[in-house]
């Protein structure tokens, strides 16, 4: 299976932004971790992260006929990213969207996701593991 790991706004600064919250691992270590969590099952993962949103409806669109599935934390975009949104739908690559803190114990426009709809489930307050078990729904979803 091809996974296309999406991280939006911030993410790329895993470790220093607020680490009470977001815990003390780099986005690099993510990346490698979700790599070989990928590789112990035959898989691969390609990790893509931007603060842009519009680079993130190109890597969606991109990735209709390359990827099987997409795990992706949108950051902030979550909350209010209707091309986001339109993108997910507009291609035929499963989506779970994934939050490392737990959304709705936080402020409360972090309680409403416009991703989530386009998405086949979402994950939040998992931490970094949260990716691994998005990941695990493909892998065995496609098993059954």
């Amino acid at each position: 299976m091809k996974f296309l790991i999406i991280n939006g706004p911030n993410l790329n600064l895993l470790g220093k932004r607020e680490p009470g919250i977001y815990g003390q691992n780099t986005y690099d270590s993510l990346r490698e971790r979700l790599k070989a969590f990928a590789e112990t099952y035959g898989s691969t993962a390609e990790c893509y992260q931007s603060n842009y949103e519009g680079d993130i409806v190109s890597a969606i669109q991109d990735a209709d006929g390359v990827y099987d599935a997409i795990v992706m934390n949108p950051g902030a975009l979550t909350h209010y990213s209707y091309a986001i949104l339109d993108a997910l739908k507009a291609v035929d690559v499963p989506c779970v969207e994934v939050h490392i803190s737990n959304v709705h114990q936080r402020e409360e426009f972090r309680h409403k996701s416009v991703t989530a709809p386009a998405c086949v489930g979402q994950i939040s307050g998992l931490g970094l593991y949260g990716y691994e078990a998005a990941m695990r729904y493909f892998l065995e979803r496609d098993q059954r």
